[in-house]
């Protein structure tokens, strides 16, 4: 039997690809090359949906789905499949959709109408893994249930409920209550205890590494700075009130000695014992100068205070005064008329005049190496701070000090200017009063903390090598003003 016999089919009237009608004997059409000596089977997994029409719309044959043609295995034509016709055509003849998908009944294909909520599969399993919003764990899967398994019916627009929660109806998350901490990367989630946002994972800034306050005439910020990985200075403004009435400002600036342990803790510590020592000495009369030099104590009683071991360690009493928590302090306070400064350690004061023709000066001197080799004539001042050992500090706060020698001092300045109270992490950058007093921006006395601002950024742009700590208090005189320095200790 030759090939072209086993596939002859009956004459066919119009091509199944394209309707065109075939000539007499062509086994292909000869308008879009349809194969006519084989029509394929329709598959049984493809069911057709017999869809309904208004009574208007007269109905027109459509074109069934092609198939790729199997020579070796013919089928006969598979019946054509009624399709609704619209009710115009564009430039291609093909026929434009008149309807949605609602607002025709469909059915299975077996002819029965579909129901108007599919059965629930109690024992089917989420297709994907659960997700996780806000604590609580939404199953995602191929349909949304509702409570006890069913899925819900279609909404009055035909649509089934989603997976996951409507967005345009679902409730928005609830903010953290009053006083949690709120992530600063997607400003939704809590932060954990070892500060971690419980939302994004998102490692959150701590407090101490960057901080600024601003009250009344005094204000100071405090920066980590670039190298090191957390702030170890401390800083206290206030303000309180003479028993004359009469105004008195205080600022502590406090470093942490980095070689000690817990060096931040030591700073703060010595910070909040100096302040309050101050707020309270004060208003009940105390000499400003006075009052310094008891607040210095009291700071250093506080940092002692940290080096004691916790009950149950006394196997390491012998040991608790080595590296135990450590800092230096200075600080000044303007008061009837006096400026007073204290210091322990490297931290300075410099004086700066409103007046830029006057000249500044440095009120502070170190406890350190360099210090007192020029001041015991071994070496000039460049000399001894060119030396690696410049920045070792003689004097400090700390359980392991050697003598605690607080150093106060007292001014009556007879011209306005501005009090610059800092650590080495600023003047690291500009050593000298005049090169302080340039790094001070002109307006510093009207606006101290955009002064202080500008200083910090003055010593990152620097390099930023330590934490950098700064405080101003502007300092005003009456003109009829007079004095110089007064007693130093």
């Amino acid at each position: 039997m030759k090939m072209s016999e086993s596939h002859q089919q009956p004459a066919l009237a119009r091509c199944p690809g394209c309707e065109e009608p075939p000539a007499s004997g062509d086994l292909y059409c000869g308008a879009c090359g349809y194969d006519l000596s084989a029509v394929p089977a329709r598959p049984d997994d493809r069911p057709t949906m017999a869809i309904t029409v208004p009574p208007a719309a007269p109905p027109a044959p459509a074109v069934p789905p092609v198939a790729p043609p199997v020579p070796d295995a013919p089928a006969p034509p598979a019946p054509a499949v009624q399709w609704p016709a619209a009710s115009e055509a564009d430039s291609s003849d093909v026929p434009v959709p008149v309807h949605r998908a609602t607002d025709l009944p469909g059915t299975d294909s077996g002819g029965k109408p579909l129901p108007a909520s599919p059965p629930a599969h109690h024992d089917e399993q989420p297709t994907t893994p659960p997700v996780r919003h806000d604590d609580r764990a939404v199953e995602a899967g191929p349909a949304a249930a509702a409570p006890g398994g069913s899925v819900e019916p279609p909404d009055s627009t035909g649509d089934f409920a989603l997976a996951a929660p409507d967005p345009r109806t679902a409730e928005p998350t609830p903010t953290p209550s009053v006083g949690t901490k709120v992530c600063v990367a997607c400003r939704s989630g809590r932060v954990d205890p070892d500060g971690y946002c419980e939302n994004c994972g998102h490692a959150q800034p701590r407090e101490r590494d960057h901080m600024e306050q601003e009250l009344g005439s005094v204000a100071a910020v405090s920066d980590r700075g670039l190298r090191h990985h957390r702030n170890e200075d401390s800083f206290a403004v206030s303000s309180t009130a003479l028993p004359d009435g009469s105004p008195a400002v205080v600022a502590i600036v406090c470093d942490g000695v980095s070689s000690a342990s817990r060096p931040d803790e030591a700073s703060a510590a010595a910070a909040v014992a100096a302040n309050e020592a101050l707020l309270e000495s004060l208003p009940r009369g105390t000499h400003p100068q006075q009052a310094m030099h008891e607040a210095i104590i009291a700071a250093s009683e506080a940092v002692n205070a940290l080096a004691q071991d916790p009950p149950g360690s006394a196997e390491h009493e012998a040991h608790r005064h080595q590296n135990a928590p450590a800092c230096t302090l200075v600080g000044a306070i303007m008061a009837g008329g006096l400026l007073v400064v204290g210091w322990v350690g490297d931290s300075r004061v410099y004086w700066v005049p409103d007046d830029r023709t006057g000249p500044p000066a440095r009120l502070t001197e170190d406890d350190s190496w360099a210090a007192q080799m020029v001041a015991a004539g071994l070496m000039n001042e460049a000399e001894a701070y060119a030396d690696e050992r410049a920045h070792a500090i003689t004097g400090w706060l700390g359980a392991d000090s050697y003598e605690l020698e607080p150093h106060t001092a007292s001014f009556k300045p007879d011209r306005p200017g501005l009090v610059v109270v800092c650590t080495d992490g600023l003047w690291n950058y500009a050593e000298s009063a005049e090169e302080m007093a340039a790094a001070v921006p002109p307006e510093a006395h009207r606006l101290p903390l955009h002064g202080a601002q500008v200083l910090v950024g003055h010593a990152l742009d620097g390099g930023g090598h330590d934490n950098v700590t700064v405080a101003l208090l502007p300092f005003a005189v009456e003109p009829q003003g007079a004095g110089s320095a007064c007693t130093t200790v």
